[in-house]
């Protein structure tokens, strides 16, 4: 039995109540490591620690910061095979996708954001000779990062590497579902010199750690991720105190395929978006439309595709669907497939609870699901399962599939998939969302800006916007 410890102030220590948590091992069911359950006396403990080390980091020299990161970013590669295992474990995918996307990411975050510092230009304006603008970036000082489950390590570093390489100081959560590899990290951050109270990391409840990240008050900004009514909850404590927000929420995916496709592409790379992950990604295409003179073709393969998966032990290579990631999770998607069937859904694959035997008949898989024959604003197409379940449709004219498209609440990614790029690009330009795909997906250039519109999100990620987002800038205007 593992106890996880958090990072405070550069060293491994308890939870201030001496409480714990139990984690649970998805593949198995079973319990196989303790989570502090810290609350309101360890975020204070941690913004402390990050105060007073706040000034002497920003201070710290660009190459100074990056070169620490990119020795993080080293022991993360020197670690993959225990990182994947534990991100594996923790959260139920299968090892081979933590071993090819969790960890690699993770690693190439630290070292994109380490870099990229050193190629930050700051602005300059001209006024005819007779006076010159030019902005300051300052670090904002100590900021929150509070980071989601399903891809643990991959957006746990996605968050605090730009915050530090801007010069902040860090507290942060991971989450308590999946917390084996944040706690895993902050030992490589002791291994690799990282500054006491630089970076520290709370593991617990989000109602009593997220909650008092939010509160307090020497917090300035509030970097997350997760789903749409925790957000909505976060910005109702922040916005009344001024603190900065990026909020990455929930998506409800349009995946909008055309019949003059790519077919054997278009058909691969929905197997991908629709399931990866056991379809615990928020960018996964869970509502397919399929235009007509294609639709029953792209279907039946589908549908043999999907039953073709392997459902299984994490574990073993062959595995292509993991375990659910927690127990409550599986029951809020099998609810939804009930929900699916009373509003007239028909079941073309899946839609059950998988028994599997041995060590692993306690552990939480669903069968990959597709469903047919639903209406584009029933709740199932408007709700976000956060699952391995898809809606499939057919459409007619690109107005009725943009009006499928953009029908629902979200806005955070589409995958648009035709062999016309006047098409493709009428399309792009009209759905409402943060990224658009065409005859790709889960592409991902990390100088991007990324995040979503409407209820997904506010603010974007990635390359210098999260720069932007840890700094405040200072506008200086010089007479000459």
């Amino acid at each position: 039995m593992i106890t996880i410890q958090n990072y405070i102030n550069g060293e491994l220590v308890a939870p201030k109540s001496g409480n714990y948590l139990d984690n649970f091992n998805p593949a198995i069911g079973k319990v196989y490591s303790k989570i502090p359950d810290s609350d309101e006396q360890d975020i204070t403990a941690a913004q402390k620690a990050a105060e007073a080390a706040k000034d002497l980091w920003a201070k710290t020299s660009k190459q100074e910061r990056s070169d620490i990161m990119m020795r993080i970013a080293d022991l993360i590669e020197k670690n993959h095979h225990e990182l994947a295992k534990a991100e594996s474990i923790d959260n139920g995918k299968p090892l081979k996708l933590a071993s090819s996307v969790d960890i690699p990411r993770a690693s190439s975050n630290m070292r994109f954001f380490a870099t990229a510092i050193l190629h930050w230009a700051s602005e300059s304006h001209d006024m005819d000779g007779k006076f010159i603008n030019y902005t300051l970036r300052k670090p904002i000082g100590v900021v929150g990062c509070i980071s989601p489950w399903n891809l643990p390590l991959y957006l746990f570093t996605w968050k605090i590497a730009p915050a530090l390489a801007s010069g902040n100081c860090v507290v942060a959560k991971p989450s308590e579902i999946t917390p084996m590899t944040a706690y895993l990290f902050s030992k490589l951050c002791i291994e690799a010199g990282l500054p006491k109270g630089v970076l520290n990391i709370v593991h617990g409840l989000g109602a009593k750690v997220g909650n008092a990240i939010t509160d307090n008050d020497g917090i300035k900004a509030i970097s997350f991720t997760g789903g749409t009514t925790t957000g909505k909850i976060i910005a109702s404590k922040a916005a009344p105190k001024f603190k900065k927000l990026s909020l990455e929420l929930g998506g409800k995916n349009p995946n909008i395929i055309f019949a003059d496709c790519d077919f054997d592409k278009a058909l691969k790379t929905t197997m991908l978006s629709s399931f990866a992950n056991q379809g615990q990604i928020c960018l996964c295409g869970s509502r397919i439309f399929v235009e007509r003179p294609i639709y029953e073709k792209f279907r039946d393969a589908f549908v043999e595709k999907t039953n073709q998966l392997t459902v299984g032990d994490p574990n073993d290579p062959n595995t292509r669907i993991g375990a659910i990631v927690s127990k409550d999770h599986k029951e809020k998607i099998l609810s939804y497939i009930e929900l699916a069937k009373k509003e007239g859904g028909t079941i073309l694959t899946g839609g059950h609870e998988v028994s599997l035997e041995g060590e692993f008949a306690e552990g939480y898989y669903v069968r990959p699901t597709i469903i047919e024959g639903l209406s584009y604003s029933c709740r199932t197409n408007q709700e976000e399962i956060f699952g391995p379940v898809v809606t499939i449709m057919p459409f007619d004219t690109e107005e009725e599939v943009l009006m499928y498209a953009n029908s629902t609440e979200y806005g955070l990614a589409a995958t648009v998939w035709t062999e016309n790029v006047r098409k493709a690009n009428r399309m792009a330009a009209k759905i409402d969302s943060g990224i658009v795909w065409v005859n790709c997906w889960l592409v991902r250039d990390l100088r991007t800006p990324f995040g979503g519109m409407k209820s997904s999100g506010v603010g974007r990620e990635g390359g210098f916007n999260a720069f932007n987002f840890f700094t405040e800038p200072t506008n200086v205007c010089l007479s000459l």
